[in-house]
């Protein structure tokens, strides 16, 4: 299925709220759960959600939710996780990503990782504007939710950026809080220039953040995510 047909999908506003949900969660999750998020009946949902598996949007397969194995301990459930592969479309026809490859793949070999997060630091700076650096953990994960990384507060899982943020409000001690993503806005140029592309992002976020309120970025790769976090500081 071509790009724009299998994002068209999304139009359906019972479709894209299901999406929406499967995609924030980062798990695996069944007919029964998201149909109650969406607040919708089962069958509808499973129609809907095996389309979105259809178009390559949602990834399936089965498992048994009980948590149990062996007799009596139920059939398996299907369950559904965000694709991995990216849809895009562009009219015109844009080629961005080979224009970062091909810059990246410069950059690595001239040697100039400083000047470009020096470069990026700035351009985060700049998206910042005239307002202070992050004062709490909560603001942060507001804005990197408004940039598309996806946050989420370590521990909360079933919570997405927002909600995670309003859910940290209020809350003092105890260990101390990370905040992961989900998404990497650069992941493509990453996976092929990771040290470059990591240490940019990186800087951006410094930027965009501010080094000198009450959180930090820093560097720690995990599979499946962005490769920097955000703590308190």
């Amino acid at each position: 299925m071509e790009d724009i047909d299998s994002i068209a999908l999304l139009q359906d506003p019972v479709r894209r709220r299901l999406y929406e949900y499967v995609a924030a969660q980062g798990r695996e999750v069944g007919r029964n759960e998201a149909a109650e998020a969406a607040g919708v009946a089962r069958t509808l949902a499973a129609h809907h959600l095996d389309k979105l598996a259809e178009a390559g949007l949602l990834e399936c397969g089965s498992r048994r939710l009980t948590g149990r194995s062996g007799p009596g301990a139920g059939r398996p459930a299907k369950v559904y996780t965000r694709a991995r592969v990216e849809r895009s479309v562009s009219l015109p026809a844009r080629d961005y990503r080979t224009a970062a490859e091909l810059l990246a793949e410069a950059a690595e070999q001239a040697g100039l990782d400083a000047g470009l997060c020096a470069a990026a630091r700035r351009r985060g700076e700049a998206l910042r504007g005239s307002a202070a650096p992050c004062g709490s953990l909560e603001e942060a994960m507001w804005v990197l939710a408004a940039r598309g990384y996806e946050p989420h507060l370590e521990g909360a899982e079933g919570t997405d950026g927002v909600q995670a943020a309003e859910a940290t409000e209020g809350t003092t001690g105890g260990a101390a809080r990370v905040v992961r993503m989900r998404n990497c806005p650069f992941h493509a140029v990453a996976e092929r220039f990771p040290p470059l592309v990591c240490g940019m992002n990186l800087a951006l976020l410094e930027g965009l953040l501010g080094t000198d309120g009450s959180v930090r970025a820093r560097m720690d790769a995990r599979p499946g995510e962005c490769c920097v976090v955000v703590e308190d500081f």
